[in-house]
Protein backbone atom coordinates (compact mmCIF):
# COMPACT_ATOMS: atom_id res chain seq x y z
CA UNK A 1 0.00 0.00 0.00
CA UNK A 2 2.91 2.36 0.66
CA UNK A 3 4.35 1.54 -2.77
CA UNK A 4 1.03 2.49 -4.35
CA UNK A 5 0.93 5.71 -2.31
CA UNK A 6 4.39 6.51 -3.70
CA UNK A 7 3.04 6.00 -7.22
CA UNK A 8 0.34 8.58 -6.43
CA UNK A 9 2.95 10.99 -5.11
CA UNK A 10 4.98 10.52 -8.29
CA UNK A 11 1.88 11.16 -10.41
CA UNK A 12 1.03 14.33 -8.48
CA UNK A 13 4.53 15.69 -8.97
CA UNK A 14 4.72 14.80 -12.67
CA UNK A 15 1.37 16.55 -13.17
CA UNK A 16 3.05 19.68 -11.75
CA UNK A 17 5.98 19.41 -14.15
CA UNK A 18 8.45 17.44 -12.03
CA UNK A 19 10.33 14.53 -13.61
CA UNK A 20 12.37 11.75 -11.99
CA UNK A 21 15.99 12.86 -11.80
CA UNK A 22 18.39 11.07 -14.19
CA UNK A 23 20.98 8.81 -12.59
CA UNK A 24 24.00 10.78 -11.42
CA UNK A 25 22.19 14.12 -11.32
CA UNK A 26 21.23 16.21 -8.30
CA UNK A 27 17.49 16.40 -7.53
CA UNK A 28 15.57 19.59 -6.78
CA UNK A 29 13.20 17.69 -4.49
CA UNK A 30 13.34 14.56 -2.34
CA UNK A 31 10.12 13.09 -0.88
CA UNK A 32 10.16 10.53 1.91
CA UNK A 33 7.02 8.36 2.06
CA UNK A 34 7.23 6.78 5.49
CA UNK A 35 5.94 3.76 7.38
CA UNK A 36 5.39 3.49 11.14
CA UNK A 37 4.70 -0.21 11.61
CA UNK A 38 8.13 -1.03 13.02
CA UNK A 39 10.55 0.87 15.22
CA UNK A 40 13.38 0.99 12.69
CA UNK A 41 11.22 3.19 10.44
CA UNK A 42 11.88 6.13 12.78
CA UNK A 43 15.61 5.46 12.85
CA UNK A 44 15.75 5.04 9.09
CA UNK A 45 13.94 8.31 8.39
CA UNK A 46 15.97 10.56 10.68
CA UNK A 47 19.20 8.88 9.64
CA UNK A 48 18.35 9.47 5.98
CA UNK A 49 17.35 13.10 6.57
CA UNK A 50 20.77 13.93 8.03
CA UNK A 51 22.35 13.09 4.66
CA UNK A 52 20.73 16.20 3.18
CA UNK A 53 21.87 18.84 5.70
CA UNK A 54 24.86 19.81 3.56
CA UNK A 55 22.81 19.83 0.34
CA UNK A 56 20.27 22.17 1.94
CA UNK A 57 23.04 24.51 3.14
CA UNK A 58 24.60 24.67 -0.32
CA UNK A 59 21.31 24.88 -2.25
CA UNK A 60 18.59 26.71 -0.30
CA UNK A 61 16.04 26.09 -3.09
CA UNK A 62 16.47 22.32 -2.71
CA UNK A 63 13.33 20.92 -1.02
CA UNK A 64 12.64 17.97 1.27
CA UNK A 65 9.14 16.65 2.04
CA UNK A 66 8.13 13.96 4.53
CA UNK A 67 4.75 12.21 4.32
CA UNK A 68 3.07 8.94 5.21
CA UNK A 69 2.37 7.23 8.52
CA UNK A 70 5.42 8.44 10.42
CA UNK A 71 4.60 12.01 9.42
CA UNK A 72 1.03 11.50 10.67
CA UNK A 73 2.43 10.20 13.96
CA UNK A 74 5.31 12.61 14.61
CA UNK A 75 3.79 15.75 13.02
CA UNK A 76 5.71 18.88 14.07
CA UNK A 77 8.32 16.79 15.84
CA UNK A 78 9.91 16.13 12.45
CA UNK A 79 10.64 19.83 11.95
CA UNK A 80 12.03 20.08 15.48
CA UNK A 81 14.42 17.18 14.90
CA UNK A 82 15.19 18.07 11.27
CA UNK A 83 14.59 21.82 10.77
CA UNK A 84 15.94 21.63 7.21
CA UNK A 85 12.77 19.77 6.11
CA UNK A 86 10.40 21.96 4.05
CA UNK A 87 7.08 20.07 4.13
CA UNK A 88 5.41 17.55 6.44
CA UNK A 89 2.03 16.12 5.42
CA UNK A 90 -0.04 13.17 6.64
CA UNK A 91 -1.77 10.09 5.33
CA UNK A 92 -5.08 11.87 4.73
CA UNK A 93 -3.90 14.78 2.55
CA UNK A 94 -1.42 13.39 0.03
CA UNK A 95 -3.01 15.57 -2.64
CA UNK A 96 -1.90 18.73 -0.82
CA UNK A 97 1.82 18.04 -1.41
CA UNK A 98 2.32 20.28 -4.52
CA UNK A 99 0.56 23.23 -2.83
CA UNK A 100 2.59 22.82 0.36
CA UNK A 101 5.83 22.72 -1.62
CA UNK A 102 4.91 25.94 -3.42
CA UNK A 103 3.86 27.61 -0.18
CA UNK A 104 7.17 26.65 1.47
CA UNK A 105 9.02 28.26 -1.47
CA UNK A 106 7.02 31.49 -1.25
CA UNK A 107 6.90 31.86 2.53
CA UNK A 108 10.46 30.61 3.06
CA UNK A 109 9.42 28.49 6.04
CA UNK A 110 8.47 24.90 6.74
CA UNK A 111 4.88 23.81 6.15
CA UNK A 112 3.24 21.20 8.40
CA UNK A 113 -0.28 20.10 7.49
CA UNK A 114 -1.85 17.01 9.06
CA UNK A 115 -5.51 16.17 8.48
CA UNK A 116 -7.52 13.98 10.85
CA UNK A 117 -9.72 12.41 8.17
CA UNK A 118 -9.38 11.42 4.52
CA UNK A 119 -9.33 14.40 2.17
CA UNK A 120 -9.35 12.54 -1.17
CA UNK A 121 -9.54 8.83 -1.88
CA UNK A 122 -6.13 7.97 -3.42
CA UNK A 123 -7.72 6.77 -6.66
CA UNK A 124 -8.77 10.34 -7.52
CA UNK A 125 -5.12 11.45 -7.74
CA UNK A 126 -2.79 11.20 -10.74
CA UNK A 127 -0.46 8.20 -10.67
CA UNK A 128 2.98 7.35 -12.02
CA UNK A 129 2.91 3.56 -11.99
CA UNK A 130 6.07 1.53 -11.58
CA UNK A 131 4.87 -0.96 -14.19
CA UNK A 132 2.99 -0.58 -17.47
CA UNK A 133 1.34 -4.00 -17.22
CA UNK A 134 0.84 -4.65 -13.49
CA UNK A 135 -1.09 -2.25 -11.26
CA UNK A 136 -2.21 -1.73 -7.68
CA UNK A 137 -5.88 -0.82 -7.19
CA UNK A 138 -7.08 0.43 -3.79
CA UNK A 139 -10.55 -0.79 -2.87
CA UNK A 140 -10.52 0.61 0.67
CA UNK A 141 -8.41 2.63 3.07
CA UNK A 142 -8.19 2.55 6.84
CA UNK A 143 -8.99 -0.28 9.25
CA UNK A 144 -11.67 -1.03 11.85
CA UNK A 145 -9.60 -3.60 13.76
CA UNK A 146 -7.94 -2.92 17.11
CA UNK A 147 -4.89 -5.21 17.05
CA UNK A 148 -2.88 -4.29 20.12
CA UNK A 149 0.48 -4.27 18.30
CA UNK A 150 -0.64 -2.10 15.37
CA UNK A 151 -0.61 1.67 15.07
CA UNK A 152 -2.04 1.74 11.52
CA UNK A 153 -5.73 2.36 12.45
CA UNK A 154 -4.64 5.40 14.48
CA UNK A 155 -2.73 6.81 11.51
CA UNK A 156 -4.92 5.69 8.59
CA UNK A 157 -8.33 6.06 10.22
CA UNK A 158 -11.44 3.89 10.04
CA UNK A 159 -12.20 1.81 6.97
CA UNK A 160 -13.62 3.63 3.96
CA UNK A 161 -14.75 1.56 0.96
CA UNK A 162 -14.87 2.68 -2.64
CA UNK A 163 -18.02 2.00 -4.66
CA UNK A 164 -17.70 -1.23 -6.67
CA UNK A 165 -18.61 0.57 -9.90
CA UNK A 166 -15.72 3.00 -9.40
CA UNK A 167 -13.23 0.18 -8.76
CA UNK A 168 -14.31 -1.74 -11.85
CA UNK A 169 -14.20 1.46 -13.91
CA UNK A 170 -10.60 2.04 -12.85
CA UNK A 171 -9.64 -1.56 -13.67
CA UNK A 172 -11.25 -1.36 -17.12
CA UNK A 173 -9.37 1.88 -17.77
CA UNK A 174 -6.11 0.22 -16.74
CA UNK A 175 -6.76 -2.75 -19.02
CA UNK A 176 -7.42 -0.34 -21.89
CA UNK A 177 -3.94 1.10 -21.22
CA UNK A 178 -2.29 -2.35 -21.41
CA UNK A 179 -2.45 -3.54 -17.80
CA UNK A 180 -3.00 -7.31 -17.60
CA UNK A 181 -2.52 -7.84 -13.84
CA UNK A 182 -4.09 -5.97 -10.92
CA UNK A 183 -3.65 -6.38 -7.18
CA UNK A 184 -6.60 -5.25 -5.08
CA UNK A 185 -5.41 -3.41 -1.98
CA UNK A 186 -6.96 -2.81 1.41
CA UNK A 187 -5.66 -2.64 4.96
CA UNK A 188 -8.19 -5.42 5.57
CA UNK A 189 -9.10 -6.18 1.99
CA UNK A 190 -11.73 -8.87 2.54
CA UNK A 191 -13.71 -6.66 4.95
CA UNK A 192 -14.66 -4.69 1.84
CA UNK A 193 -18.37 -3.90 1.92
CA UNK A 194 -18.56 -2.97 5.60
CA UNK A 195 -19.34 0.63 4.60
CA UNK A 196 -22.44 -0.38 2.68
CA UNK A 197 -23.48 -3.46 4.63
CA UNK A 198 -22.70 -6.25 2.14
CA UNK A 199 -20.66 -9.09 3.63
CA UNK A 200 -20.34 -10.74 0.21
CA UNK A 201 -19.12 -7.61 -1.55
CA UNK A 202 -15.51 -8.78 -1.82
CA UNK A 203 -16.42 -12.15 -3.34
CA UNK A 204 -18.72 -10.35 -5.79
CA UNK A 205 -15.89 -7.98 -6.70
CA UNK A 206 -13.55 -10.89 -7.46
CA UNK A 207 -16.18 -12.46 -9.72
CA UNK A 208 -16.76 -9.12 -11.48
CA UNK A 209 -13.02 -8.87 -12.16
CA UNK A 210 -13.32 -12.25 -13.88
CA UNK A 211 -15.69 -10.70 -16.42
CA UNK A 212 -13.25 -8.00 -17.58
CA UNK A 213 -11.89 -8.99 -20.97
CA UNK A 214 -8.12 -8.66 -21.23
CA UNK A 215 -7.51 -8.84 -17.48
CA UNK A 216 -5.31 -11.91 -17.15
CA UNK A 217 -4.41 -11.90 -13.46
CA UNK A 218 -6.09 -10.70 -10.26
CA UNK A 219 -4.44 -10.74 -6.83
CA UNK A 220 -5.35 -9.20 -3.47
CA UNK A 221 -3.75 -8.33 -0.15
CA UNK A 222 -4.03 -8.53 2.76
CA UNK A 223 -7.09 -10.42 4.04
CA UNK A 224 -7.94 -10.89 7.72
CA UNK A 225 -8.79 -14.44 8.86
CA UNK A 226 -11.75 -13.08 10.85
CA UNK A 227 -13.47 -11.90 7.66
CA UNK A 228 -12.43 -14.79 5.42
CA UNK A 229 -15.62 -16.52 4.30
CA UNK A 230 -16.33 -19.51 2.10
CA UNK A 231 -17.84 -17.35 -0.63
CA UNK A 232 -14.41 -15.76 -1.13
CA UNK A 233 -12.79 -19.20 -1.45
CA UNK A 234 -15.45 -20.19 -3.96
CA UNK A 235 -14.90 -16.98 -5.94
CA UNK A 236 -11.15 -17.64 -6.02
CA UNK A 237 -11.67 -21.22 -7.19
CA UNK A 238 -14.32 -20.41 -9.81
CA UNK A 239 -12.86 -17.21 -11.30
CA UNK A 240 -10.11 -18.19 -13.77
CA UNK A 241 -8.14 -14.95 -13.62
CA UNK A 242 -8.00 -14.86 -9.79
CA UNK A 243 -4.59 -16.28 -9.02
CA UNK A 244 -4.08 -19.35 -6.76
CA UNK A 245 -2.13 -17.45 -4.12
CA UNK A 246 -3.34 -16.40 -0.68
CA UNK A 247 -1.33 -14.14 1.62
CA UNK A 248 -3.11 -14.30 4.99
CA UNK A 249 -1.36 -13.05 8.15
CA UNK A 250 -1.23 -15.54 11.03
CA UNK A 251 0.82 -13.39 13.47
CA UNK A 252 0.88 -16.16 16.11
CA UNK A 253 -0.15 -19.78 16.45
CA UNK A 254 -0.90 -19.43 20.15
CA UNK A 255 -4.54 -18.82 21.02
CA UNK A 256 -3.48 -17.03 24.20
CA UNK A 257 -1.26 -14.63 22.27
CA UNK A 258 -3.87 -14.16 19.53
CA UNK A 259 -6.32 -13.11 22.22
CA UNK A 260 -3.77 -10.67 23.69
CA UNK A 261 -3.22 -9.32 20.17
CA UNK A 262 -7.02 -8.91 19.74
CA UNK A 263 -6.85 -10.85 16.50
CA UNK A 264 -10.45 -12.15 16.90
CA UNK A 265 -9.73 -15.65 15.54
CA UNK A 266 -7.95 -18.69 16.88
CA UNK A 267 -5.45 -21.13 15.39
CA UNK A 268 -8.17 -23.68 14.67
CA UNK A 269 -10.14 -21.21 12.55
CA UNK A 270 -7.01 -20.18 10.68
CA UNK A 271 -6.09 -23.77 9.86
CA UNK A 272 -9.70 -24.43 8.85
CA UNK A 273 -9.46 -21.67 6.22
CA UNK A 274 -6.18 -23.11 4.94
CA UNK A 275 -7.76 -26.57 4.72
CA UNK A 276 -10.80 -25.30 2.76
CA UNK A 277 -8.63 -23.26 0.39
CA UNK A 278 -6.49 -26.30 -0.38
CA UNK A 279 -9.56 -28.49 -0.82
CA UNK A 280 -11.01 -26.17 -3.46
CA UNK A 281 -7.69 -24.92 -4.92
CA UNK A 282 -5.20 -27.79 -4.47
CA UNK A 283 -2.36 -25.97 -6.24
CA UNK A 284 -2.73 -22.76 -4.18
CA UNK A 285 0.33 -21.25 -2.52
CA UNK A 286 -0.27 -19.78 0.93
CA UNK A 287 2.03 -17.19 2.51
CA UNK A 288 1.76 -15.38 5.83
CA UNK A 289 3.09 -12.84 8.35
CA UNK A 290 4.31 -13.85 11.82
CA UNK A 291 5.38 -11.75 14.81
CA UNK A 292 7.97 -13.25 17.17
CA UNK A 293 8.28 -12.12 20.78
CA UNK A 294 4.93 -10.44 21.42
CA UNK A 295 4.64 -9.44 25.12
CA UNK A 296 4.01 -12.47 27.31
CA UNK A 297 5.01 -15.01 24.65
CA UNK A 298 6.29 -18.12 26.44
CA UNK A 299 8.21 -21.08 25.08
CA UNK A 300 4.90 -22.92 24.86
CA UNK A 301 3.32 -20.07 22.87
CA UNK A 302 6.27 -20.03 20.49
CA UNK A 303 5.99 -23.80 20.03
CA UNK A 304 2.30 -23.38 19.19
CA UNK A 305 3.31 -21.05 16.35
CA UNK A 306 5.77 -23.63 15.05
CA UNK A 307 3.04 -26.28 15.24
CA UNK A 308 0.67 -24.20 13.10
CA UNK A 309 3.45 -23.53 10.60
CA UNK A 310 4.13 -27.25 10.36
CA UNK A 311 0.46 -27.94 9.63
CA UNK A 312 -0.13 -25.02 7.26
CA UNK A 313 3.01 -25.67 5.17
CA UNK A 314 3.40 -22.05 4.11
CA UNK A 315 5.22 -21.35 0.86
CA UNK A 316 6.81 -18.38 2.61
CA UNK A 317 6.44 -16.50 5.88
CA UNK A 318 7.39 -12.88 6.41
CA UNK A 319 8.63 -12.90 9.98
CA UNK A 320 9.12 -9.89 12.24
CA UNK A 321 10.62 -9.35 15.66
CA UNK A 322 8.14 -7.54 17.88
CA UNK A 323 9.06 -3.93 18.60
CA UNK A 324 7.19 -1.44 20.77
CA UNK A 325 5.15 1.18 18.95
CA UNK A 326 4.26 4.14 21.17
CA UNK A 327 0.51 4.62 21.30
CA UNK A 328 -0.36 0.93 21.00
CA UNK A 329 -1.71 -1.14 23.94
CA UNK A 330 1.03 -3.75 23.51
CA UNK A 331 3.74 -1.17 24.21
CA UNK A 332 2.67 -0.92 27.85
CA UNK A 333 1.83 -4.58 28.43
CA UNK A 334 3.69 -6.43 31.21
CA UNK A 335 6.02 -9.34 30.50
CA UNK A 336 7.87 -7.75 27.59
CA UNK A 337 10.11 -10.46 26.13
CA UNK A 338 13.87 -10.07 26.42
CA UNK A 339 15.37 -8.94 23.06
CA UNK A 340 17.91 -11.77 23.14
CA UNK A 341 15.11 -14.31 23.51
CA UNK A 342 13.22 -12.67 20.66
CA UNK A 343 16.32 -12.81 18.47
CA UNK A 344 16.93 -16.47 19.26
CA UNK A 345 13.33 -17.42 18.53
CA UNK A 346 13.33 -15.37 15.34
CA UNK A 347 16.42 -17.17 14.04
CA UNK A 348 14.97 -20.59 14.87
CA UNK A 349 11.61 -19.76 13.28
CA UNK A 350 13.29 -18.43 10.14
CA UNK A 351 15.32 -21.62 9.74
CA UNK A 352 12.23 -23.73 10.48
CA UNK A 353 10.27 -21.99 7.71
CA UNK A 354 13.22 -22.17 5.29
CA UNK A 355 13.07 -25.96 5.49
CA UNK A 356 9.31 -25.98 4.83
CA UNK A 357 9.69 -23.50 1.93
CA UNK A 358 12.42 -25.63 0.38
CA UNK A 359 10.39 -28.83 0.70
CA UNK A 360 7.32 -27.18 -0.84
CA UNK A 361 9.38 -25.74 -3.71
CA UNK A 362 10.90 -29.15 -4.44
CA UNK A 363 7.41 -30.52 -5.10
CA UNK A 364 7.12 -28.18 -8.10
CA UNK A 365 10.07 -29.63 -10.02
CA UNK A 366 8.77 -31.01 -13.30
CA UNK A 367 5.58 -28.93 -13.25
CA UNK A 368 4.57 -26.59 -16.07
CA UNK A 369 4.00 -22.98 -15.03
CA UNK A 370 2.97 -19.70 -16.62
CA UNK A 371 5.31 -16.82 -15.78
CA UNK A 372 4.59 -13.11 -16.19
CA UNK A 373 7.98 -11.59 -17.03
CA UNK A 374 8.88 -8.67 -14.77
CA UNK A 375 10.22 -5.22 -15.57
CA UNK A 376 13.72 -5.67 -14.19
CA UNK A 377 16.55 -8.10 -14.88
CA UNK A 378 18.83 -8.68 -11.91
CA UNK A 379 22.60 -8.74 -12.22
CA UNK A 380 22.87 -12.51 -11.75
CA UNK A 381 20.11 -13.20 -14.27
CA UNK A 382 21.82 -10.92 -16.78
CA UNK A 383 25.15 -12.70 -16.26
CA UNK A 384 23.50 -16.11 -16.73
CA UNK A 385 21.33 -15.13 -19.68
CA UNK A 386 18.08 -15.41 -17.76
CA UNK A 387 14.97 -13.36 -17.13
CA UNK A 388 12.59 -13.62 -14.18
CA UNK A 389 8.95 -13.20 -13.31
CA UNK A 390 6.11 -14.46 -11.15
CA UNK A 391 4.19 -17.67 -11.66
CA UNK A 392 0.44 -17.76 -11.13
CA UNK A 393 0.96 -18.85 -7.52
CA UNK A 394 3.44 -15.98 -6.99
CA UNK A 395 6.66 -17.98 -7.02
CA UNK A 396 9.65 -16.08 -8.36
CA UNK A 397 10.86 -18.00 -11.42
CA UNK A 398 14.22 -17.54 -13.18
CA UNK A 399 14.17 -18.92 -16.74
CA UNK A 400 16.44 -19.45 -19.70
CA UNK A 401 15.62 -18.54 -23.31
CA UNK A 402 16.98 -18.81 -26.83
CA UNK A 403 19.38 -15.94 -27.69
CA UNK A 404 17.14 -14.57 -30.45
CA UNK A 405 13.89 -15.10 -28.51
CA UNK A 406 14.33 -13.23 -25.28
CA UNK A 407 11.06 -12.83 -23.35
CA UNK A 408 10.23 -9.18 -22.71
CA UNK A 409 8.53 -7.49 -19.73
CA UNK A 410 4.81 -8.19 -19.89
CA UNK A 411 5.17 -11.46 -21.82
CA UNK A 412 3.50 -14.61 -20.53
CA UNK A 413 5.87 -17.56 -20.77
CA UNK A 414 5.04 -21.22 -20.30
CA UNK A 415 7.97 -23.27 -19.05
CA UNK A 416 8.90 -26.29 -16.90
CA UNK A 417 10.50 -26.05 -13.47
CA UNK A 418 13.82 -27.91 -13.27
CA UNK A 419 15.33 -26.67 -9.97
CA UNK A 420 14.01 -25.27 -6.71
CA UNK A 421 15.25 -23.22 -3.76
CA UNK A 422 13.36 -21.89 -0.72
CA UNK A 423 12.57 -18.54 -2.32
CA UNK A 424 12.71 -19.13 -6.07
CA UNK A 425 12.33 -21.65 -8.85
CA UNK A 426 14.50 -22.21 -11.95
CA UNK A 427 13.47 -23.28 -15.42
CA UNK A 428 16.75 -24.13 -17.12
CA UNK A 429 15.14 -25.54 -20.27
CA UNK A 430 13.82 -23.43 -23.11
CA UNK A 431 10.30 -21.97 -22.88
CA UNK A 432 7.39 -23.99 -24.21
CA UNK A 433 5.76 -20.80 -25.49
CA UNK A 434 6.09 -17.02 -25.29
CA UNK A 435 2.92 -14.95 -25.57
CA UNK A 436 3.13 -11.26 -26.42
CA UNK A 437 0.40 -9.45 -24.48
CA UNK A 438 -1.09 -5.98 -24.37
CA UNK A 439 1.18 -5.55 -21.35
CA UNK A 440 4.26 -6.31 -23.47
CA UNK A 441 3.41 -3.51 -25.90
CA UNK A 442 2.53 -1.11 -23.06
CA UNK A 443 5.92 -1.80 -21.47
CA UNK A 444 7.70 -1.03 -24.75
CA UNK A 445 5.85 2.28 -25.11
CA UNK A 446 6.66 3.21 -21.50
CA UNK A 447 10.35 2.42 -21.98
CA UNK A 448 10.47 4.65 -25.05
CA UNK A 449 8.69 7.48 -23.20
CA UNK A 450 11.14 7.31 -20.30
CA UNK A 451 14.15 7.29 -22.67
CA UNK A 452 12.80 10.47 -24.28
CA UNK A 453 12.27 12.15 -20.89
CA UNK A 454 8.49 12.19 -21.32
CA UNK A 455 6.11 12.11 -18.32
CA UNK A 456 4.37 8.78 -17.74
CA UNK A 457 1.67 9.72 -15.24
CA UNK A 458 -2.02 9.15 -15.87
CA UNK A 459 -4.85 11.28 -14.54
CA UNK A 460 -7.92 9.25 -13.47
CA UNK A 461 -10.31 12.04 -14.42
CA UNK A 462 -8.80 12.35 -17.89
CA UNK A 463 -8.93 8.58 -18.32
CA UNK A 464 -12.61 8.51 -17.43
Amino acid sequence: MNVHDSERIGGLLEAQGYLPVPAGSEPDLVVFNTCAVRENADQKLYGSLTKYIYTKEQRPDFQIAVGGCLAQKDRGEIIKRAPWVDVVYGTHNVGALPILLKRAQIEKEAQVEIKESLEHFPSTLPVRRDSAFSAWVSISVGCNNTCTFCIVPTLRGVEKDRPTTEILEEIRSLVAQGVIEVTLLGQNVNAYGVDFGDRQAFAKLLRSCGEIEGLRRVRFMSPHPRDFTDDVIEAMAQTPNVMPHLHMPLQSGSNRILQAMRRSYRAERYLGIVERVRAMIPHAAITTDIIVGFPGESDEDFQATLDVMAQARFTAAYTFQYSKRPGTPAATMPDQVDPEVIGSRYTFLHQFQEKISFDESQKLIGSEVEVLIGDHVGRRDAERGRVAGRSEDFHLVHLNYEPDKKPQPGDLVRTVITEAAPHHLIASGLPISIEKTAGSYAAEVRTQAISLGMPTFSNPEQTR
